[in-house]
C-alpha cells in the first residue's frame, strides 16, 4: 500500500525548544535549556554531504546533544529493505534516536518530491510537539531543495529557519572511503538482499529499484539461476562490483556539484565541515579527530543557531 498523504499543519512554534548554551570542553550530553521566543521562526538542522562522508553519524552526534529527532531525506532510504546495500543506520549506531521517514514505503510504489514535503512536515510537528528538535538529514539533495525552495503548498522559508552543515571530504580520500564501503557492504549480504528481491523485468527508473546495486547485480543473479560455472559467476560477481564503484563516483560527483549549486546559486549558507582527516585514520585516532575536527565546530554552529547569535 503507498504511503498516505498527511493533511497539511502550521508548524507549532510555541512548542520548539531552543538552546542557548556555550559548548562544554568534554563531549558528553550537552542538556538544551529552554529558552522561547514566539516571534522566531521554528529552526530546523540539515545535516548534508555525499555518499560516504559521515552525515549520519553527525547527525546522531547532534541529536543526542540537542534533544532531537532525526528526518531522513535519502530518497532510496525511505524505502522498506535493502538495509546493508542502501546504507540505512543500523538500529544500534542510532542510539535511541528517533528516525522519521525510513523504511517506510513499499519498495515498488513511487516517492515524489511532493510526497516527501507532504510527510516530512507531519514528521517536523509531530517532533515539534514532543519539544525535541528536528534535524534533516540525507545525501538526495533534491528532496531537500523541494522542501526549502519550492514547495507552494506549506511556504518554508515563511515558517521555518535552516541551519546547513555540509559535512564534505576530499574527492580522492571520499572516494577511496567509497571503495572500501562497498566490499565491506558485500561481506555484510548485499548479494543476498538483492536476490531476495530480483524479479526478472524490472523497471530500474522506478522505487528502491532505482537503488546502486540492484541492476549491477542482475547478471550474476541470473546466472546462479541459470547454474553457471563457478569461473562465470565470478567474473560477473567481480564485474558488478566494479560497476557499483563506478556508479557510486559518479553519485557522488553529481551529490557535490548539487551541493555547491545550493551555495553558490541558490544562496544556502552552508557551514562546511571538513571531515577528510577523519577518513585518513582508524580506531581510536579517527574517533578522536572527529570529536575536534567535526563534532566540536558542529556543536559550536548549532549551539549558536539555536542560541540566535
Amino acid at each position: 500500500m503507498a504511503p498516505t498523504i498527511p493533511t497539511r499543519m502550521k508548524p507549532k512554534k510555541n512548542l520548539q525548544i531552543h538552546c542557548h548554551l556555550t559548548v562544554a570542553t568534554t563531549l558528553d550530553k550537552i542538556t538544551p535549556l529552554v529558552t522561547k521566543d514566539d516571534n522566531k521562526k521554528t529552526k530546523v538542522v540539515f545535516v548534508l554531504g555525499t555518499t560516504a562522508a559521515g552525515k549520519s553519524k553527525l547527525a546522531v552526534d547532534l541529536a543526542t546533544h540537542f534533544q532531537g529527532e532525526i528526518i531522513n531525506s535519502d530518497k532510496i532510504q525511505v524505502y522498506k529493505g535493502l538495509d546493508i546495500l542502501t546504507n540505512k543506520c543500523p538500529e544500534d549506531e542510532r542510539r535511541g534516536v528517533p528516525h522519521h521517514l525510513l523504511g517506510f514505503v513499499e519498495p515498488d510504489r513511487e516517492f515524489t518530491t511532493q510526497d516527501f514535503c507532504n510527510h516530512v512536515h507531519t514528521a517536523m510537528n509531530q517532533v515539534i510537539e514532543k519539544g525535541n528538535n528536528p534535524i534533516i538529514v540525507g545525501g538526495s539533495n533534491r528532496y531537500m531543495e523541494a522542501l526549502v525552495d519550492e514547495d507552494p503548498l506549506f511556504d518554508f522559508k515563511a515558517n521555518y529557519d535552516p541551519c546547513f552543515l555540509w559535512v564534505d571530504v576530499a574527492l580522492p580520500i571520499l572516494l577511496e572511503r567509497m571503495s572500501r564501503r562497498v566490499d565491506e557492504m558485500v561481506e555484510a549480504g548485499i548479494v543476498d538482499e538483492v536476490r531476495d528481491i530480483f524479479a526478472r523485468g524490472i523497471d530500474y527508473s522506478w522505487g528502491i529499484w532505482r537503488a546502486i546495486g540492484v541492476p549491477e547485480l542482475e547478471p550474476y543473479i541470473q546466472a546462479e539461476m541459470k547454474m553457471a560455472d563457478e569461473i562465470t559467476k565470478k567474473m560477473l560477481l567481480d564485474t558488478a562490483i566494479y560497476e557499483i564503484k563506478k556508479n557510486t563516483n559518479k553519485l557522488i560527483n553529481t551529490q557535490l556539484k548539487k551541493i555547491k549549486r545550493l551555495r553558490n546559486e541558490k544562496g544556502w549558507e552552508l557551514h562546511r565541515i571538513d571531515a577528510t582527516r577523519v577518513h585518513e585514520k582508524s580506531g581510536k585516532a579517527a574517533k578522536d579527530v572527529w570529536d575536534k575536527e567535526v563534532l566540536r565546530p558542529s556543536l559550536q554552529i548549532v549551539a549558536d543557531f539555536f542560541g540566535g547569535k
